[in-house]
Order: structure tokens, then sequence, then C-alpha cells
């Protein structure tokens, strides 16, 4: 369920977790679909057969697929009350720290990490994203999300 925020409350965020998005299943189809749109057609990624030998046990999803799932997840999380416009800005840093084997399900736990104004009337918002993976020990992937929302 998304949670809704007020522009004039983020700041009080500062440090807290903000929400934690459904599970989503990734699937070969997706993956796919990704290596299409992006012309990375690597073996690992596409072909399941050879990935079975290979050293995950099956096709892996591409670690920029997880990441690119950050805004789709994060709207589930919660909306800003107040903002025309949100817009990603960059990352700071990110980390692929587990592969998403096909038929894997992921999620985003979002934690609120800081909150500038910034000149246009905007907020720029940093977000710790952690993209859990289901029944594993550690996440897939760690990425401090950047975002101006524009009020």
């Amino acid at each position: 369920m998304s949670r809704t925020i007020q522009a004039a409350e983020l700041k009080s965020l500062v440090g807290q977790e903000i929400g934690v998005s459904d599970w989503l299943a990734i699937d070969q189809k997706r993956i796919d679909t990704f290596a299409e749109a992006t012309g990375d057609h690597q073996w690992i990624h596409v072909d399941p057969e050879r990935a079975a030998e290979g050293p995950f046990g099956a096709t892996i999803a591409h670690g920029y697929l997880t990441l690119s799932l950050i805004s789709a997840l994060a709207w589930g999380v919660y909306t800003i009350e107040g903002a025309r416009l949100t817009v990603n800005y960059g990352l700071n840093k990110v980390r692929f720290i587990s592969p998403v084997t096909v038929g894997s399900r992921i999620r985003a736990r979002l934690a609120l990490s800081s909150v500038e104004d910034v000149p246009g009337d905007a907020l720029q918002v940093m977000t710790t994203v952690t993209m859990e993976l289901e029944d594993a020990a550690k996440p897939a992937a760690v990425a401090e999300t950047l975002a101006r929302i524009y009020l």
C-alpha cells in the first residue's frame, strides 16, 4: 500500500525507513525484453541452457535491470503530496551484491537519507534503496538514489 507524504514533512523523515514495496517476480521474459532494449545479450542473461551450467545455475537478471526497477517499485511505496513533478537526478553509489536468478522475487526497501533545498522551488532527496532478494541472506543491490521534487 502506498504511503502519502506531505512535501513539508520530508525533512523530518530523514534517517527513517519510509516503506517497502510489494514483491516482484523476475521471469525470463522480463530479462529477455531488457536485453532487447539495451542490446546486452550476454549468455548469462539470455541463454538458459548455457546459464544452467554457469556459476549461478540459471540465467540472471542484468544488474541494470534490477536498478531500473527502483522507480517503479518506489511508486508503490510512497507519493509526495504537494509535488508538481518528481524526476530522477542520479545515483551516488550502487552495488550489485547478489545475483537475481530467473524466477526470483525482489522488492525495494527505502530509507530517506537526506533532503536539501535547491533553487527553483525544489527539493533534492537522497534515498537509500535496498533491493531485497526473497529468501536470501544478502540483498540483490543497494543504491543511493537522487530525485528532484519540484513543488
